[in-house]
């Protein structure tokens, strides 16, 4: 099996997504922790991968808890010896709109599933390092990626775990550190009310967790943004267009009005491989076109 020997921490993964991806899992041979808020749900969901031959146990945490994911860690690591693959997935909605949504509201979506996804990375971080190697997947979302009515928090906190994962996959590539993000879209207690009872028949959970798999393997990429659901996959990508020379001065905003279509245009869009790759291309542009009015 294509993760024999390896050992997955999931996160959020009492029931809905998180199971079947506990099991998925489990069932290509890592052996996995089980976590969640609720004991006996873990525990279930344990008992679950080993009545089916594997290797499980749960543990009862909060992602907020700092303590008690740092215990689930170490637990891990006194059982198992290491922590190979840990899968963000823990967590909440708090749906309303802007207009109506209390800030309690977006500090506690925020907390559960930005602030949550570092704690757990955090704290798995250390032993990924000294092993060399290990595999972090993030559950971003459509509402992050691309905005969602009534989703405000959620999506702040989906499109900022984007953002996590491109700079821990920087900081993690010498050590074999690996960081991916899933955008699933399953009929979970979370999409209860919001989708069709029709597409909620579609959206099986157990069709999101293969994408799992070309995130945590040997082979890996990093940086990718992986969208599921259904049984259909499909990748997203953060991208920079080639943009146009607009220079300084006080008419610099007319001229970028005019020229906006042009700085728009997508056609050679790149993924920079880094952040500072937008200044580069800046000051590349602007040296140019120096050299350009040097020589004119």
């Amino acid at each position: 099996m294509r993760l024999d020997g390896r050992i997955a921490i999931v996160t959020g993964a009492g029931g809905g997504l998180g199971r079947q991806h506990a099991l998925f899992l489990a069932r290509q041979g890592a052996r996995v922790v089980v976590n969640d808020m609720n004991g006996e749900a873990a525990d279930a969901v344990a008992a679950e991968i080993k009545a089916s031959g594997g290797e499980a146990f749960g543990v009862a945490a909060s992602v907020t808890d700092e303590a008690a994911v740092q215990a689930m860690v170490d637990r891990t690591l006194s059982e198992w010896g290491r922590v190979d693959i840990l899968i963000n997935n823990a967590g909440i909605l708090r749906d309303k709109s802007f207009a109506k949504m209390e800030m309690d509201d977006f500090r506690l979506v925020l907390d559960v599933h930005l602030v949550g996804a570092a704690i757990c990375c955090k704290a798995v971080w250390a032993a990924m390092r000294e092993q060399g190697f290990g595999r972090i997947v993030m559950t971003t979302s459509s509402s992050g990626l691309y905005g969602n009515f009534g989703q405000a928090n959620y999506g702040a906190a989906k499109m900022g775990l984007v953002g996590l994962m491109q700079t821990l996959a920087i900081e993690g590539d010498k050590y074999d550190i690996r960081v991916n993000c899933l955008a699933p879209t399953a009929a979970t207690g979370m999409t209860e009310g919001v989708l069709s009872d029709t597409a909620l028949q579609q959206l099986d959970p157990a069709l999101v967790s293969p994408a799992l798999l070309p995130l945590v393997v040997d082979d890996a990429p990093t940086r990718a943004i992986v969208c599921a659901g259904a049984g259909h996959f499909a990748r997203a990508y953060v991208t920079l267009t080639p943009g146009q020379f607009i220079g300084g001065g006080p008419e610099a905003g007319e001229r970028l009005l005019a020229a906006w279509d042009q700085v728009s245009d997508d056609r050679e869009a790149l993924v920079p491989a880094y952040g500072f790759m937008q200044a580069e291309r800046e000051v590349a542009s602007a040296e140019r076109h120096a050299m350009a009015d040097a020589t004119t």
